[in-house]
């Protein structure tokens, strides 16, 4: 994902050999298609799930409360759906997104697998541990096959099939038979990979600040207490409006739009991490106006409660400054 190419770049490549990946390009584009199929059905699930719990416990359903996670898939329903279609037309701005989309997919499983390792053995040992008469708790044999069942399902699909999507588009063969067919730059080609990824993942988080305020009641952490109502508000307003100014900064490659990021990142950490320490995680789910029952089911699983949250959110600070440091070397020194 280390390339750039400047919209000042000719018209044609280099007259150097490749191999023709157009018929790769085409059964991963398919597939990728069926990915989005599947981020649609998804959807359609959750609303199904959200409708059949609300006629169990003869409750209105409060679909507010899955409303961010149906943005995120059907957004990656019709995002998935879009680049498979370019995919197989050979579009340069469909390899260089499926080539970011593939390893910002791949690194969350691996981040997601490791996490799984160290937390699901305690959540499950804590579910066990709060078995009742109306629900009892797994054996022991249930419960490793269920730990078996999550790795595998981690493996495959967070781990596996991202690797070989990173491997295909990561081709130079793949990269010229997109540049044969598609000659002319575009938008995707202004600045490096890593730095697009950046910018993209910094615009994922504009509608997600822009919710909050809907499905959450503006609940924000902020160095030690809750804003709610128009205080949090405004501060996810402010938020989706640095991010955007932030990714409008890292697409034209000012070092300014960098630190941005970085002192907003660590500013942002050490809030929440202030505020964990001295409230119980659950809290900020109670005045987002979660039902009782469904945060007395998370808290059973002992991963929010006590002082774990701010220990999870440091160790969580670490890949994405990690990832600052490597881009950090495409910016110019002024600007």
């Amino acid at each position: 994902m280390n390339e750039a190419i400047p919209l000042t770049a000719p018209l044609a490549p280099s007259g150097l050999a490749h191999k023709n990946r157009s018929t790769g390009l085409t059964i991963f584009g398919i597939m990728t298609i069926m990915l989005g199929c599947l981020a649609g059905l998804l959807v359609l699930v959750m609303l199904a799930g959200q409708a059949m719990a609300a006629k169990t416990a003869q409750a209105p359903a409060n679909f507010a409360a899955i409303l961010p996670a149906l943005a995120v898939y059907a957004g990656l329903a019709a995002a998935l759906i879009c680049l498979g279609i370019g995919s197989m037309q050979a579009r340069r701005w469909a390899r260089a997104l499926l080539l970011i989309f593939s390893w910002s997919w791949l690194l969350i499983g691996i981040i997601t697998t490791v996490m799984m390792g160290f937390l699901m053995p305690k959540v499950m040992t804590n579910l066990a541990s709060a078995g009742t008469a109306e629900q009892p708790a797994l054996p022991p044999a249930a419960k490793d096959a269920v730990l078996v069942v999550m790795f595998l399902f981690c493996g495959i699909f967070m781990v596996g099939l991202p690797a070989v999507w990173v491997f295909f588009y990561g081709s130079c063969h793949v990269k010229a038979t997109c540049e044969t067919r598609d000659p002319r730059p575009c938008w995707t080609d202004a600045c490096p990979l890593p730095v697009l990824a950046l910018c993209l993942w910094l615009l994922l988080g504009v509608p997600m600040m822009l919710l909050m305020p809907i499905v959450g009641h503006g609940v924000m952490p902020f160095f030690g207490i809750f804003l709610t109502g128009l205080p949090g508000t405004l501060l996810c307003l402010a938020l989706a409006a640095l991010w955007s100014y932030a990714a409008w900064l890292l697409y034209h490659l000012r070092v300014r739009g960098w630190w941005l990021i970085l002192i907003a990142l660590l500013v942002f950490a050490a809030s929440g991490i202030v505020t964990f320490a001295r409230h119980d995680f659950l809290e900020m789910y109670q005045l987002m106006g979660y039902p009782q029952a469904q945060i007395d089911q998370m808290r059973k699983t002992g991963l929010l409660t006590g002082n774990l949250m701010p220990w999870l959110m440091l160790i969580s600070l670490l890949p994405f400054l990690g990832y600052l440091i490597f881009v950090k070397k495409y910016f110019r020194a002024k600007g």
